[in-house]
């Protein structure tokens, strides 16, 4: 029996970013409560579908899969544009000032993800991997916002920005997995900050944690120089290998970064089937360095995209993180055929579904697969003529092209506004913490 479908989205040009790369010139897709049934040409449409359904008439927008950001700390919206022109490591020491004057609140630790969420949305990003401190808030956010999100306890050996210390850390990960586990736009697993900040002992429980629970690992790795030299001197060897001996490189281990890597360590993250959470913008940034990314593409290691936080990166676009994907690594490497617009948009999309170990629900448009969607605008002078879709999406539209998002069937931005969230209230509890957090700073010695 045909389900009856709640809405037909047709006229659009669509691009499905599975695997094949289809792209229906004139499509329509149709979508019964949460989940995709139908998508192909317009022409083909089954008239069984026709019957009470609402439909849309989607005629000068592109259709594709919502983005899919893979590693983020989307309460860190709070502090847009506070700490720059810093490495990495003395940006961290700011950072940590910056985040400890506030964030013992888990009601701040909420305004910071929620506003975080809204960019995401706003921009076409329907599922985000973040790793901030009370996640509980974070979860319950992105349930009011709309928007899927895959968190969990972080691990952290100091005194963390929550005001808890490393003991309770496996604790409050637990809660997590029961409170969120069969939650349905939820994912949850283990995020230890790193290995210079979470000792052996503290990053194997929290894999074997995420593993009891069949959930997902993920931590910041080789990012930076100054990371490899502080694990070279502790441990007497380097963030990858460190990581192998744990025995944490797994298909559900995410790792943010990458950059400073060698062959052997790449060769390690291929075998173990380790996914790889690209950055390019904070990397850039921050003055990190250049990813081999080609060199992880031609080992087959499943690259995906992230934006970091938007104090690395001062914001959360995955349009950019994708067009710095797609072009900075042409010319660190002289070579205009690496990261083609196929895999960059795959990066963007189908990959960070298959890290998520959710390839067969997220990541691309078909049929059995979640309605997670947005329509962009293609009227614009950017986007005339256009003879190549995919191009255009990688290299020419941007967030503001972004008219509707769809998660799970429903619409959360409409005609580019958020419909699930007061949003100037959301940016006014925002602005009102400003000078707490101003003062903290210039209290520091």
């Amino acid at each position: 029996m045909t389900p009856k479908p709640h809405q037909i989205i047709e006229n659009a040009l669509i691009v499905t970013c599975d695997c094949d790369h289809t792209v229906f010139a004139k499509g329509a897709m149709v979508v019964a409560g949460t989940d995709i049934v139908w998508i192909g040409p317009q022409e083909a449409l089954p008239a069984t579908f026709l019957s009470g359904a609402a439909r849309q008439d989607a005629e000068g927008r592109i259709l594709m899969p919502g983005l899919i950001n893979m590693h983020a700390h989307c309460g860190d919206s709070l502090f847009r544009g506070l700490v720059e022109n810093l490495p990495l490591e003395a940006w961290l020491q700011t950072v940590w000032t910056a985040e400890g004057a506030i964030l013992g609140s888990a009601e701040n630790c909420r305004i910071g993800a929620s506003l975080g969420f809204a960019e995401l949305l706003l921009g076409g990003t329907t599922s985000v991997m973040d790793m901030f401190w009370h996640a509980d808030q974070s979860f319950a956010a992105a349930r009011d916002i709309g928007i899927c999100l895959a968190s969990g306890g972080i691990y952290f050996d100091p005194p963390g920005m929550d005001g808890y210390g490393a003991q309770r850390r496996e604790a409050d990960a637990e809660a997590l997995f029961q409170a969120y586990g069969d939650v349905g736009l939820a994912f949850v697993g283990t995020l230890p900050h790193g290995a210079y900040t979470v000792g052996p002992e503290g990053i194997r429980t929290a894999f074997a944690q995420s593993r009891r629970h069949g959930g997902f690992f993920s931590i910041h790795a080789a990012e930076t120089r100054v990371e490899q030299q502080t694990i070279a001197e502790r441990y007497g060897t380097s963030v990858i290998r460190h990581l192998s001996a744990l025995g944490v490189l797994s298909p559900y281990s995410v790792l943010a970064h990458c950059v400073h890597v060698d062959d052997a360590e790449m060769d390690l993250l291929a075998e173990t089937g380790t996914h790889v959470a690209h950055n390019p913008l904070s990397n850039l940034k921050l003055g990190s360095g250049f990813a081999p990314v080609a060199a992880m593409q031609a080992r087959g290691i499943n690259l995906t995209l992230g934006t970091d936080g938007p104090i690395s990166g001062n914001d959360m676009d995955m349009w950019l993180a994708m067009r710095l994907a797609a072009t900075i690594h042409k010319g660190a490497s002289e070579d205009a055929a690496v990261v083609s617009t196929r895999e960059a948009l795959h990066m963007a999309t189908l990959n960070g579904a298959r890290a998520l170990g959710a390839e067969g629900r997220l990541g691309s448009l078909e049929a059995g697969k979640r309605a997670d969607f947005i329509l962009l605008d293609i009227d614009g002078p950017h986007a005339s003529p256009m003879f190549d879709p995919i191009t255009h999406l990688v290299f020419s539209a941007g967030r503001g092209d972004v008219r509707d998002v769809y998660v799970a069937g429903r619409r959360v931005v409409g005609d580019h506004r958020l419909l699930t969230s007061d949003l100037p209230a959301l940016t006014a509890a925002a602005r009102a913490l400003q000078g707490q957090i101003t003062a903290a700073l210039e209290a520091r010695p």
